[in-house]
């Protein structure tokens, strides 16, 4: 871990302090992973690099990569509507939702629980919206069930059975939306009123991925070497770029992502470009409610991953693990 001890010394001092239960840390680089330990324990249970974990909204990026490359197919764009694949939708309103709106959290389509007990296709087709599709921003999970949708429609395939192909060509085999593969559990869940069986029966393609840190940094690397020009891939380098494109400048943006946050949305990447306390903003990725983390840093040539499992974590600064990722110290 040449390097990268002030990284890890970050992950190991807040599972120490109680602040993490557990903590997977990863580093890679194009060509590979250079960097990967575990700490802490959750009800006994040791953390281990190699475990799995409820990778949350990390879920996003993998549903907008299946869809990406069903754009680069020719079957649909991202002025493609929703109602072309869902006709019922959005019957009411006066604006039309496309695939750009759904991928950039500009649809206005009304966000229900993480667990909705109506399940998400009644959710997505819920009347009303909170604003006019592409006049705002508002973080929405329930918008993926939208873009499945779209890419089964237009593409044929499931959008999980397509991130199984390409991350089978990646060698992240671990990537499932069965909880028999035994992910650590979210300790606060039951607290915060999230029933995890109920949510692992919806399938998610918002947040439903359950995944190893090694799956993680495969698809980092590959990221990193599409980003250098590789072709032929998981997706070509100009769209990958498309992807990167921000789809936000200058839309109001609301709770629970306010300007200040310094980021905007692109094709499903949250992009930290104006973020006030990174180092190195050349950064695109997602994180995932229970604190999973998957960022790339192209300029920097490295990409990390952070496993844990508390969705409450007061005194947790990412910043300061991103930092000390990029210094390489």
């Amino acid at each position: 871990m040449t390097g990268y001890g002030a990284a890890f010394d970050w992950a190991r001092r807040h599972v120490d302090a109680g602040r993490l239960p557990t903590a997977v840390l990863g580093i890679a680089t194009a060509d590979g992973t250079v960097a990967l330990d575990a700490f802490g324990a959750t009800a006994g249970r040791p953390a281990r690099v190699d475990d799995p974990y409820w990778l949350f909204s990390i879920t996003k990026v993998l549903t907008g990569l299946t869809a990406a490359r069903a754009i680069e197919r020719g079957v649909l764009t991202s002025e493609t509507p929703l109602s072309d694949a869902i006709p019922a939708f959005g019957g009411a309103r006066d604006d039309v939702v496309r695939l750009r709106h759904l991928v950039s959290h500009t649809s206005g389509i009304p966000e229900p629980s993480l667990d909705p007990p109506q399940g998400l296709r009644p959710a997505l087709l819920a009347p009303g919206r909170d604003f006019a599709a592409g006049t705002a921003s508002r973080y929405s999970t329930v918008a993926f069930d939208g873009i499945a949708a779209l890419v089964r429609h237009t593409a044929g395939w499931g959008w999980d059975a397509d991130i199984s192909t390409w991350a089978a060509a990646l060698g992240a085999t671990g990537l499932t939306l069965d909880p028999s593969a035994d992910p650590h559990t979210v300790v606060d869940a039951e607290r915060l009123g999230l029933d995890m069986r109920g949510f692992a029966g919806h399938r998610n393609p918002g947040a439903g991925m359950i995944g190893t840190a090694a799956d993680l940094l495969a698809l980092g690397s590959a990221l990193l070497r599409i980003g250098q020009g590789e072709t032929g891939g998981l997706v070509q380098p100009a769209t990958l770029a498309m992807m990167r494109r921000p789809l936000t400048t200058g839309l109001p943006r609301l709770e629970p992502y306010p300007a200040e946050r310094g980021q905007d949305w692109g094709f499903t990447f949250n992009l930290r470009t104006r973020a006030p306390g990174l180092i190195d903003r050349d950064v695109f990725g997602h994180g995932g409610w229970a604190g999973t983390e998957f960022w790339v840093h192209p300029t920097a040539g490295v990409a990390f991953v952070l496993l844990t499992n508390q969705a409450e974590r007061p005194g947790v600064d990412l910043d300061e693990l991103d930092n000390a990722l990029v210094a390489g110290r």
